[in-house]
């Protein structure tokens, strides 16, 4: 990007310039947000607030108090035991959780989602019949997949081992509700919170009631077993304990108790219950929409200016002056449509015939106060455009009175008599070796303009060029015609460009928007620049005006 880009209306052409990347990246922003929105089920979180520090029943190694730990140490123990399995898998037999269909979640997500569901449980059930179908022995497959064969055909496997013990169901419950649970240490306390999260706002907060009070029965049980060991089971603190347990797992139900009752008698207490919560963690979908809006302009702004920075291409006529540090001759719009043609009507009022109005008059003025008479055209290659603007600047030229040639010395492409629409059976090839006069070989377009064709030839255009008949050729052209154009759109060969550039009194550079690179254009004018050449300016071709022209007004 120019280091000169002050103006608002420069970062504006930069926006226009590159709005298709904007666009794109909108719509590519907001399309994922929306599905990654629709893909994320809502889900409600429920927390249980716990005291870790309570009463112990006994004085054993077991429960004695935490005065030998930190605070956070106590916290981070407990909060770890309310994960384990004793605790999760009480839980999960309460509440029936391994009894949930497999697409529980479609009861709450988006039809996206659901479809996704389908589609997963589809595959699931196909790879599951491809492992039953597999001539494997059943001792050849590890665990899990044994345990998954047995489930989908609907049998118990339990061999010996503590992994075939529980259903594939229950396991996988189990699984899945510890993924459930967090276990929250409230930092400087001897506190910590249960949160529990389930698609169902009901659903979350029976689940965390109920591993709270789980924990719970998981801590007297400790506290029984101590005590059992001690004093053996008549004991009568043995007893209470006993019927205490009983109590709460009739309790776990996962509706909220009076809070006496959730209090309970265990070493740890509950301090808060949980109760429904009010809203899901997709109650922000609007919010992040907006925000996904906001930050993909803002993206694709940057990717604009970043592919701004990137692109060393021609992009206004004030980058053809400071790059080349050559004299803007004029300007071309872009045509969309039959880019290679000719002006058929130069007195209609359009953009691209006062371009070319323009240019004429530039290239007319110059050419008088220098006393210039012919001129090279040239550019990188034929794809900048040059041949159609020759063609054009003669034709303007002509209609305005003056006595122009046109000549193609582009010997390897021609092009200039498939604009003309005229044979190259004789042309410049033909002048240079010999064979016929210049007069005999232009060909009239009209009484004012005259047109040179390329011609045909085997020899290297090189050694046709560097000849006395190119000079003497160009010379004799200069006395019948009032001004000489040649075009050669083919800068890459340096060699060729000198001898045409020195055969003629100046050079035009013909550079083409979004195309043409400095670097690229630099470097091949270089040599033209060190043999000393008159470069007289340079012609911006296919020029965007990007800014809609209502706005650039008001700029």
């Amino acid at each position: 990007m120019n280091s000169n880009l002050s103006t608002l209306r420069d970062y504006l052409r930069v926006v226009f310039r590159h709005k298709a990347v904007i666009i794109t990246t909108f719509i590519t922003v907001i399309i994922s947000v929306f599905i990654g929105l629709e893909l994320r089920t809502p889900v409600y979180e429920a927390q249980v607030k716990i005291l870790v520090s309570a009463q112990k029943q006994i004085d054993s190694p077991y429960y004695r108090g935490f005065g030998s730990y930190e605070q956070s140490e106590a916290s981070l123990t407990q909060s770890e035991i309310v994960i384990s399995n004793p605790v999760i898998e009480r839980a999960v037999r309460a509440l029936n959780l391994h009894e949930r269909p497999t697409d529980y979640e479609k009861n709450y997500c988006s039809p996206l989602k659901a479809r996704l569901i389908d589609l997963r449980l589809k595959m699931s059930k196909s790879n599951a019949v491809a492992s039953e179908n597999e001539p494997q022995s059943y001792s050849d497959l590890n665990d899990d997949r044994q345990i998954r064969i047995l489930h989908t055909k609907g049998e118990l496997a339990n061999p010996s081992g503590n992994i075939y013990e529980q259903p594939y169901a229950f396991r996988k419950a189990v699984e899945r509700l510890k993924r459930n649970i967090i276990a929250e240490p409230i930092r400087g306390t001897l506190l910590f919170t249960i949160h529990a999260t389930d698609f169902n706002p009901e659903s979350a907060a029976m689940i965390a009631n109920v591993v709270s009070r789980s924990y719970i029965i998981f801590d007297l049980e400790q506290q029984l077993a101590e005590l059992q060991l001690k004093y053996g089971e008549k004991q009568p603190i043995v007893v209470q304990l006993r019927e205490n347990i009983e109590k709460l797992t009739q309790n776990l139900t996962g509706a909220t108790l009076p809070d006496i009752e959730a209090i309970g008698p265990a070493s740890v207490k509950i301090i808060e219950q949980a109760l429904v919560p009010l809203g899901s963690t997709s109650d922000k979908k609007k919010i992040s929409l907006f925000l996904a809006f906001f930050m993909s302009i803002f993206l694709g702004i940057m990717f604009a200016f970043g592919l701004e920075y990137i692109d060393h291409t021609f992009k206004s006529p004030r980058d053809v002056e400071t790059f080349l540090n050559l004299p803007l001759l004029g300007a071309i719009p872009k045509k969309w449509f039959r880019n290679k043609s000719l002006l058929r009507n130069t007195k209609k009022a359009t953009v691209l015939n006062s371009s070319y109005h323009d240019l004429s008059d530039q290239i007319y003025l110059l050419m008088k106060d220098k006393k210039l008479k012919a001129l090279l055209i040239t550019a990188v290659s034929h794809l900048e455009g040059s041949t159609t603007i020759v063609a054009n600047i003669g034709l303007s030229l002509a209609r305005e009175g003056h006595k122009v040639l046109v000549i193609d010395a582009n010997l390897k492409s021609p092009e200039i008599h498939e604009m003309f629409k005229i044979p190259n059976n004789s042309g410049l090839t033909h002048v240079l070796e010999g064979k016929i006069a210049l007069e005999e070989a232009v060909k009239e377009i009209d009484c004012k303009l005259s047109v040179l064709t390329a011609g045909s030839t085997t020899l290297n255009p090189t050694l046709l060029f560097d000849s006395t008949r190119m000079a003497n050729t160009i010379k004799e052209a200069k006395e019948k015609y009032g001004f000489v154009f040649v075009d050669y759109a083919n800068l890459r060969n340096s060699h060729d460009a000198d001898i045409l550039s020195s055969s003629l009194d100046g050079t035009v550079l013909v550079v083409n928007e979004s195309k043409t690179k400095h670097p690229v254009i630099k470097a091949l004018i270089a040599p033209l620049i060190q043999k000393k050449a008159n470069i007289i300016g340079a012609i911006l071709n296919n020029r965007t005006f990007v800014i809609p022209r209502i706005l650039y007004k008001w700029l």
